[in-house]
């Protein structure tokens, strides 16, 4: 147990590195600072691997990462934060590797529901984006839950990509698209089997697929294209990550595994946003 003088020393501390924090904040804040980050949070098993630790405690360690790039990008003033929780591909893992993850997806959730939590305390709201059929009946039932109880939340935005990859999401946003297109061409025809060399030409150009409404049916459609993707571990692979919403995202890819991110890889990552601003707004305004 600490003592009294240990415990008095580790508060000075954290109220230092606090201070600290907060100099830094108001410095970089004077430049532009990113709407949206994206993380690829990779490394948590090669974590628990280098400190020997037991199976799940390094995706627990990487669950601690992330409140605190939660509140550290909150502090920035970041309004949209998105995460690559768990991809379509990691089904294809040992299924108790699998169910493991999927108990400790739902332990963590439930914790978002509680009253006294990060997301809550800073005003954070819940999305979970993704193939969410895919998953369990309790832990879709809980994603559900949780977006619930953060639903007046209005200062920040989470979305967590579960059950996810990039293809799914294109494939997804195409059908949407298609059904949408072939309810509005049937409503206008008296006949059902109407089709498309029977439209004229106004209706034949109407009933194209359109950037537009694929984008509008993707499931990230409610939140900006990223300004900046992290991904830990060093690895340069967006590993079927928001492809469709990334080309004119920075890429940062710190050495350091997920559990090991902190305060000065968010520091890095701004600033190199900042120094490449005037031409990231060149180039969203010529696409425009």
């Amino acid at each position: 147990m600490e003592s009294g003088g240990a415990k008095q020393s580790s508060q000075m501390l954290e109220n230092v590195c606090f201070f600290i924090r907060k100099c830094i904040v108001l410095l970089l804040s004077a430049a532009p600072v990113p709407s949206h980050i994206a993380f690829i949070m990779d490394g948590n098993r090669r974590y628990a691997k280098k400190l020997s630790l037991e199976e799940g405690h390094g995706h627990r360690a990487g669950h601690s990462a992330l409140m605190s790039m939660l509140k550290y990008c909150y502090e920035f003033g970041v309004k949209y934060v998105t995460i690559y929780a768990f991809s379509i591909d990691n089904f294809k893992r040992s299924p108790e590797e699998v169910g493991s993850l999927m108990h400790l997806m739902q332990e963590k959730i439930e914790e978002l529901i509680k009253e006294d939590t990060t997301v809550n305390r800073y005003g954070i709201r819940v999305y979970f984006k993704g193939n969410l059929d895919l998953l369990s009946d309790s832990v879709r039932s809980a994603a559900e839950r949780a977006m619930v109880a953060t639903a007046r939340n209005s200062k920040a935005t989470l979305s967590i990509c579960v059950a996810y990859t990039s293809t799914d999401e294109i494939v997804h946003a195409v059908e949407q698209s298609c059904e949408e297109k072939w309810y509005r061409i049937n409503g206008k025809s008296l006949n059902s089997s109407q089709n498309y060399k029977h439209l004229n030409g106004s209706d034949k150009v109407d009933s194209l697929i359109a950037i537009t409404d694929v984008d509008r049916n993707m499931y990230m459609a409610d939140v900006p294209d990223p300004d900046i993707i992290i991904r830990a571990s060093g690895e340069t692979r967006l590993s079927n990550f928001l492809l469709w919403q990334s080309a004119k995202s920075l890429l940062y890819s710190p050495d350091s595994l997920w559990p090991e991110i902190g305060f000065r890889h968010l520091v890095w990552a701004i600033l190199n946003f900042q120094r490449n601003a005037r031409y990231l707004k060149d180039a969203k305004e010529k696409e425009t």
